[in-house]
């Protein structure tokens, strides 16, 4: 009698076989082969995450500049050092704050967020670039299937602006800006929403960060971290699981095994 074939099918949450045949053991161990490895791919999922300044672009000296020219117009010059501290990575709610030595919320913070953000966005956008080896990695990242975020504290409009010269969009299942959420970095919310929108937990995810705060975020959220150093030092940075310069050389496989 011919040995009919049997497929294994994983349906709400279990295997079950379109037929119940005897086999060779041989056979058998290929179909147990089979399902355990399909049982690990899907165990194993992960998603990678991206903040945006300092990670798709190394677009802080620009933020600065727009920072000096509008503190400039108010009697104020902050510090390289003012910057390090107070600028990258954080919201405009706590920049303007801080400088200013006031709460600056609601209608002002709006204004004076668009004014320096308008800035920002005509200095930087002739010399809109990626981080060297980026747009490969995330190509390498999408070919061996796994899930794309991008979760920044910067507004949507600084977002598209990067999105719409550097050619990665349609990669991301997830995009979020500041206007997506209610808490910002260090608060893991960013996060935390990106891994529900990617569909997976938040232990499956590597986050790529470049600021004290955005590493915080990550780290508050449970996931793993990648110190992107455009902006600091190992030292200056809560400790990650690994470190870069930029994305040369980075592949799948070098952030799978940092799951392992």
């Amino acid at each position: 009698m011919e040995k009919l074939p049997i497929h294994f099918n994983y349906v709400k949450g279990r295997w079950s076989s379109s037929a119940a045949f005897f086999f060779p053991f041989d056979q058998k161990e290929q179909y147990r082969s089979e399902k355990s490895f399909y049982l690990c791919r899907m165990n194993t999922e992960i998603a990678v995450i991206f903040d945006m300044d300092g990670v798709i672009c190394h677009t802080n000296p620009y933020h600065s500049l727009a920072f000096r020219e509008f503190f400039s117009s108010r009697d104020l010059a902050p510090t390289d050092e003012d910057f390090a501290q107070h600028m990258f990575g954080k919201s405009n709610s706590y920049i303007l704050t801080h400088f200013l030595q006031r709460p600056i919320q609601g209608e002002e913070l709006l204004q004076m967020e668009e004014e320096k953000e308008s800035l920002f966005r005509k200095i930087y956008e002739p010399f809109i670039d990626p981080i060297t080896g980026i747009v490969e990695f995330i190509t390498d990242l999408k070919l061996n299937h796994t899930k794309l975020g991008v979760a920044t504290s910067a507004p949507r409009a600084n977002l598209d602006l990067i999105l719409s010269k550097v050619a990665i969009r349609e990669n991301f299942g997830s995009i979020l800006a500041s206007e997506d959420v209610k808490q910002h970095k260090p608060d893991p919310e960013v996060y935390l929403t990106s891994a529900k929108n990617l569909g997976v937990k938040p232990e499956q995810c590597l986050v790529f960060e470049d600021s004290f705060s955005g590493v915080s975020a990550a780290l508050n959220a449970g996931m793993k971290v990648v110190g992107v150093l455009t902006s600091h030092t190992k030292e200056e940075l809560p400790p990650c699981n690994l470190y870069i310069e930029n994305y040369a050389g980075l592949t799948y496989d070098t952030v799978s095994k940092l799951f392992s």
